[in-house]
């Protein structure tokens, strides 16, 4: 029997943090199908900047990066989501783009918009709509100057000159955006491609796999449970959101909503990561009578530094076809997937730099070395250990991905999982795949940052 060695008191433990856990998960994949996809977004977004940056592209590149009026796509994809549906600045954004016939212009839409600056466009608007000649004065529209495209949009609905905010050099800035957003994810799957094939090659040619020895700690799967379960969900996710918001509610009364948001994601992640990390620490100690910092108990194995850090480059270089792939497959299958993690639009839409810089070192940094210690330094060598190396791959990846709790996100979440659990065992590096982790999260931000108006 597998728990043969267990106490009673573990057992129950274990059992109380399961039954927990099925109710938590099971709510969170539920919530996450009401939550929308910031694909939606993240299309629109990229249009946006298409239309800024269309002064600066050569003729000769134009059918490469805009095949048709951006302008027109933004209004058309607007078009195919309730009204209702869509945010306060998208409601604007589809009226302005709208011809003068369209029904929308008529309906008595103001009360659908709290801002104040919004209403007043609004009345602008039926007063362009009812008499065609109507000249506004462009000095009315200074308030949204902050808003380059919204003001751009205002320019061509009302017929006044932009240059002086739009400008070449603004414009050639978009450019160079668009030009990064669309080569950089190519480039990646370019170079991945020949890497994974080179990679499969090699692997066939020899008939094995140059996998590292991967060294388990002395627990049992019951220490798993404990650690995943009552850790990671019952202590990481439930408990300690109660004391993280509380305490940045209390000193953030007088802060920006962006940086409160930021701050509660900030220190939510770190509360989340004391849990489990305790129960690391204590359960490394239990086994050993202390512990130290000098050993190395979970395999990151830094140096030789230079080859931890190429392990953890071509692991992410490898992945990335295949999470885009089964991205793409989805895609096609399921129209309007939901269920996006909230933190990417949080990112897409944050314009506090401070802000800015929480969320990258949450990404990039707290999120890899958290997460890769947990499912990569503990859970995939003990799962590895009892039932095989291959098992121990999809089971961990499994976890990884439904700890994310999101449907529409499981499937490249699996996919990458087992990508970090590969170069965590070809590596015989936690380092590797910590850096691999990293890489893919802050391609992820660079995305989100570069698609900013």
């Amino acid at each position: 029997m597998i728990f043969k060695n267990s106490s009673k008191s573990k057992l129950t433990l274990a059992f109380i943090s399961i039954v927990i856990t099925f109710f938590v998960w099971q709510q969170g994949l539920r919530d996450s199908l009401n939550r929308p996809s910031v694909s939606f977004d993240i299309s629109q977004k990229e249009q946006e900047i298409a239309e800024l940056s269309v002064q600066s592209i050569p003729e000769n590149l134009k059918k490469f990066f805009i095949n048709n009026d951006p302008v027109d796509q933004i209004n058309k994809s607007l078009s195919n989501v309730s009204f209702e549906e869509l945010t306060e600045r998208n409601k604007l954004i589809r009226i302005i783009t709208s011809e003068s016939n369209d029904p929308i212009i008529y309906k008595n839409i103001s009360k659908d918009f709290q801002n104040s600056n919004f209403k007043f466009l609004i009345d602008e608007i039926e007063k362009k709509s009812n008499n065609n000649s109507y000249k506004a004065n462009s000095d009315k529209f200074d308030l949204f100057k902050d808003d380059r495209f919204l003001y751009h949009l205002l320019s061509r609905k009302f017929d006044f000159d932009d240059s002086s905010l739009i400008t070449k050099s603004f414009s050639s800035k978009m450019f160079f955006k668009i030009l990064a957003i669309r080569l950089i994810p190519l480039l990646t799957i370019l170079i991945g491609s020949i890497l994974a094939l080179k990679i499969l090659w090699t692997n066939i040619s020899l008939k094995k796999f140059g996998w590292k020895e991967i060294k388990s700690l002395d627990l049992e799967l019951i220490d798993m449970v404990l650690l995943i379960a009552g850790g990671f969900v019952v202590l990481g996710e439930v408990v300690s959101p109660l004391f993280s918001i509380g305490l940045v509610e209390l000193f953030s009364k007088n802060i920006s909503n962006e940086l409160s948001q930021s701050l509660k994601i900030f220190f939510g992640y770190l509360f989340m990561a004391i849990p489990p990390l305790w129960i690391v620490y204590y359960q490394i100690k239990s086994l050993n009578g202390e512990f130290t910092f000098k050993k190395d108990y979970l395999q990151f194995n830094f140096l030789p530094i230079k080859n931890a850090i190429i392990y953890g480059i071509k692991g992410w270089l490898t992945i990335v076809p295949f999470v885009l792939l089964i991205s793409l497959i989805m895609n096609s299958l399921i129209d309007n997937q939901n269920g996006s993690n909230p933190l990417l639009e949080i990112v897409l839409n944050n314009n506090n730099y401070l802000s800015f810089f929480l969320l990258f070192v949450t990404t990039t940094l707290l999120a890899p070395i958290f997460e890769e210690i947990i499912f990569r330094g503990i859970l995939l060598p003990t799962l590895s250990r009892d039932f095989g190396v291959i098992s121990g791959i999809i089971v961990s990846a499994f976890i990884f991905a439904l700890a994310h709790l999101s449907l529409g996100e499981m499937p490249p979440l699996f996919v990458l999982g087992i990508g970090l659990a590969i170069t965590r065992i070809a590596s015989g590096s936690l380092f590797s795949s910590v850096i691999m982790h990293s890489l893919w999260n802050g391609l992820t931000f660079l995305n989100l940052f570069l698609l900013r108006t």
